[in-house]
């Protein structure tokens, strides 16, 4: 630390045996007889050391053989290092008072565990040197040696062990013993450059200038350090072996100067590593939190958009609406599950550290657990499939409806451009003047045209059902064409109701007629069928048609090559048609007979015949020329379906052969976790890598679906089952990865061996039935079992809160290995923590704003102050805080 360093020793009371403090007053009998300059330097040593004690009592000694004669200074010396009160001193001067006060100074020692040999009152009281020298030696080794500890040594080879220990990346320092190991000054200036480096330029010493840097340590603790001068540089560098002594007296006011603060240091550490991971806890729930309700506020918006369901009413409007979808698809909906799988991956990391670190498990915001993400993620996929299958079916629909209304208006045309005159027709009163020849052609050509009406109604038909079926698919422009269709449908029977007076007509006066022309009646006859099966050859060429594979194409191919092999039979009724004119104009011209030109059973003339074939003919080629276009075009689908399956039956199965071997991975035992995770990121690199074909297969998916392909024989998987694989293979090797890390985490939190990791996976693999890395309560407990664990209900029942707090009913491999290691965990506890803030506080019960800002860093020491409470206890003072129910809720636990 870089405060000034306070040499307030604290003295805990423990006790010395009296079998060590008998063999240390025996060493001193030995040394009764003192060697002059040890005597010298034992006086100005030990007079220093009671000074700097007394001072804190506002008085100080000047002969200690003769100021602590009366035994009143010495009293105070032991009041004031002890902590404790003596019993109240004699006032009087005479001499018995002098050796009442002493004795009790001596009964003091004594109850401290220390006995007392060859030391009585009387020699303290007649000045005797070495006895006055000697119990003050006895009282530091009892108040400033003793208790020094360090490793598993104490007293003075725990101070000897303390000074070896920090000086011994210094060159020229030796500590072996505490007389002539000191005597170049090398070590104390060491000492001191060791913990407060800023005081002394350590490479400017030099060995051979011992005076110099003796003096420079006395002056240095003396000045920063107030630890007085007790040891003259000359005395201790002229005497052959200094006094140990004097200079072990000295050493230990560095050792407490220097031990406070190291133990300040560590409390301050301890602390700054426990806020430190509860701030790193604390940002990641924020941070969980934020892409929680972020990705849930994302589901939330693109339900609705996809849940809206209101058909378009044209091809381009629906187009328009899959080309949004597949940009979502491919843009907006790739990063959000990016997004899921990192959430789901902080979640499980968050969970582990807070294990490890003995802390409560992040509980989210209601609604925000993992569980309601993934149902979320879930009711969105569902309404995402639903909204694709409305999307395709529409297509269809308004593909079927576009083909029908123009087949409805097509065959309206015809029939309407036929129907045209009709009524006029029937209407005519013709056959009022009309000689018996014209009233019998009128009648004939009356039979023509009931021919013809009956041949139409097929036509009319056809146009009502596909009205129908228009209504049904719900078309949008529907009220037009039920209009147009019951104006065809009323026009028709009104035709027949007509047709049927005007032959009701013609029959009542055919008794009146006898001349009938019999070629015209014939030419009539077969001229009309005829007529109708070329208006039929003509429609059928050029009627509208739609198929979705090359057998539906070929079969329509298939069907006009059938057509045109009854051309020459046509041919021959239509030469046999225009023969029956022919043989008219013959008998007109060879018996002179003159013609009107017009046939009174039909409006049809051979030209009309003529030219009529000459439009089949036409035709007929031109249908050709379509057929094979779609030919072509159906040729192309097919190539783009095998294109696509080719692709497919290689990505989907390598999908599954990747999910598989990553599976192999998460329970192989035959290496080190370190190993699994290098072939685990080799496994993500590799997928990574692959994202190409998964791009690749879109590009030709959505090929297909521009040319609205429906179907693939060639292939099993879709472009559904592929995204679904891939979304899959991805959450998967990044769930393992993630799940390999917190493995290795607990290992090295808890000191696993590798081979324990082993062991521990070849126990949870034996038991793992289904071999999905979960094991069930029953295949749990016989594991327990088989480890040697004694298992009741009660206990079982209180294990699996241990291993499956959220009562999902099974067993994960992580949680498996928290239990087998939960009772070597070696984690701060909230105990610990308290301990720390104590010594920070100087063993009070709360501690103040300022003392956190001295002993902490600026970042924690306010953390702490903006968490912790107002001390209100009894001994409470201005700005105190309450540091025990703050360590507490550290660790959720309640006040102690």
């Amino acid at each position: 630390m870089t405060t000034q360093i306070e040499t307030h020793i604290q003295y805990n009371h423990s006790y010395m045996t009296t079998e060590d403090y008998m063999a240390q007053e025996e060493d001193w009998d030995r040394d009764l007889l003192l060697d002059p300059a040890w005597e010298k330097q034992q006086r100005k040593t030990f007079t220093a050391w009671c000074n700097s004690h007394l001072r804190k009592a506002g008085t100080q000694i000047e002969n200690i053989e003769e100021d602590f004669r009366n035994g009143l200074k010495l009293m105070l010396l032991l009041e004031v290092i002890s902590g404790e009160r003596l019993p109240k001193p004699d006032k009087g001067k005479m001499r018995f008072h002098k050796i009442a006060n002493v004795n009790k100074a001596l009964d003091f020692i004594a109850s401290k565990g220390v006995k007392l040999v060859s030391i009585g009152a009387e020699e303290i009281v007649d000045g005797n040197l070495k006895m006055t020298l000697g119990m003050i030696w006895t009282i530091i080794l009892r108040f400033a040696i003793q208790d020094i500890s360090v490793e598993e040594t104490s007293a003075k080879e725990g101070l000897l062990l303390w000074c070896q220990r920090k000086t011994a990346p210094y060159r020229n320092v030796n500590v072996q013993n505490f007389h002539i190991s000191w005597k170049d000054g090398l070590a104390l200036c060491a000492l001191i450059h060791r913990h407060r480096p800023d005081l002394i330029d350590y490479a400017k010493l030099r060995k051979d200038d011992p005076i110099g840097n003796l003096n420079t340590a006395f002056e240095v603790a003396e000045k920063y350090l107030d630890i007085p001068k007790m040891l003259d540089a000359e005395d201790i560098v002229n005497t052959p072996k200094p006094d140990e002594k004097a200079i072990m007296t000295y050493v230990s006011c560095f050792y407490h100067a220097f031990a406070g603060a190291e133990q300040a240091e560590t409390a301050a550490n301890r602390i700054c590593k426990v806020l430190a991971v509860n701030q790193e806890n604390e940002k990641l729930m924020q941070e969980y939190e934020k892409l929680a309700s972020e990705l849930l506020e994302w589901i939330r918006r693109t339900i609705p958009w996809l849940e809206n369901r209101v058909p378009e009413k044209s091809m381009s409007a629906m187009q328009r609406k899959l080309e949004d979808f597949r940009d979502y698809r491919r843009v907006h909906k790739p990063p959000r599950v990016q997004e899921k799988c990192q959430l789901e991956i902080n979640f499980n990391t968050l969970q582990t550290k807070l294990r490890l670190s003995n802390r409560p498990a992040f509980m989210p915001s209601e609604g925000k657990m993992v569980s309601d993400i993934a149902n979320a993620w879930k009711g969105l996929e569902q309404v995402e499939k639903g909204y694709e299958e409305w999307l395709l079916t529409e297509i269809r629909r308004l593909e079927r409806l576009d083909h029908l209304a123009e087949k409805f208006k097509q065959k309206a045309t015809l029939h309407e451009t036929w129907t045209r005159g009709k009524e006029d027709m029937l209407l005519q009163k013709d056959y009022e003047s009309a000689t018996l020849y014209e009233i019998r052609a009128l009648l004939r050509k009356h039979e023509a045209f009931e021919s013809d009406l009956a041949a139409h109604q097929d036509r009319v038909e056809q146009i009502a059902a596909i009205a129908q079926e228009l209504n049904e698919l719900d078309y949008h422009d529907a009220a037009s064409v039920n209009a147009r269709c019951q104006a065809i449908c009323d026009q028709w029977d009104t035709l027949g109701t007509l047709t049927q007076k005007r032959r009701d007509s013609l029959e009542r006066v055919e008794k009146l007629l006898e001349t009938i022309d019999q070629l015209y009646l014939e030419f009539a006859k077969r001229a009309a069928p005829f007529n109708n099966w070329m208006d039929g050859a003509i429609e059928d060429l050029q009627d509208m048609f739609i198929v979705h594979s090359i057998e539906e194409i070929q079969s329509l191919i298939t069907a006009h090559e059938q057509f045109k092999a009854t051309l020459p039979e046509a041919d021959k009724e239509r030469m046999a048609i225009l023969g029956i004119q022919n043989e008219i104009q013959k008998i007109a011209q060879t018996y002179g007979i003159k013609l009107s030109g017009v046939n009174p059973y039909t409006n049809l003339t051979h030209l009309d015949i003529a030219n009529k074939w000459d439009t089949v003919k036409q035709l007929v080629p031109h249908r050709d020329q379509t057929l094979q276009e779609e030919l072509a075009r159906q040729q192309a689908n097919e190539r783009l379906r095998r294109q696509f399956a080719a692709q497919a039956n290689i990505i989907g199965p390598w999908i599954q052969t990747k999910m598989e071997e990553i599976g192999h991975i998460s329970v192989d035992i035959s290496g080190s976790l370190e190993d699994q995770m290098n072939h685990l990121k080799q496994h993500e690199q590799n997928i990574i890598n692959y994202k190409a074909n998964i791009d690749k297969l879109e590009g030709d998916h959505q090929l297909i679906q521009e040319a609205l392909i429906f179907d693939n024989k060639h292939t099993s998987y879709t472009m559904e089952h592929i995204r679904v694989g891939w979304e899959q293979l991805l959450t998967t090797i990044a769930r393992t990865i993630n799940e390999v890390e917190n493995q290795i985490l607990t290992r090295d939190a808890k000191g696993i061996s590798q081979e324990q990791m082993n062991e521990f996976r070849a126990s949870f693999n034996h038991f793992d039935r289904k071999r999905n890395g979960m094991m069930d309560p029953d295949d749990f407990r016989a594991c327990l079992i088989s480890m040697g664990y004694d298992l009741g209900e009660v206990e079982f029942a209180r294990i699996m809160t241990l291993v499956d707090p959220n009562n999902a009913g099974v067993v994960t491999f992580q949680a498996f290995i928290d239990f087998m290691t939960r009772e070597t965990a070696e984690t701060d506890t909230a105990e610990q923590v308290m301990a720390s803030f104590k010594i920070l506080a100087s063993d009070k019960n709360y501690i103040t704003i300022e003392e956190l800002r001295r002993e902490l860093p600026p970042e924690q020491a306010e953390y702490c102050i903006s968490r912790m409470t107002k001390y209100t206890g009894a001994d409470a003072v201005s700005g105190a805080l309450d540091y025990v129910s703050f360590s507490s809720a550290l660790y959720g636990e309640s006040d102690l």
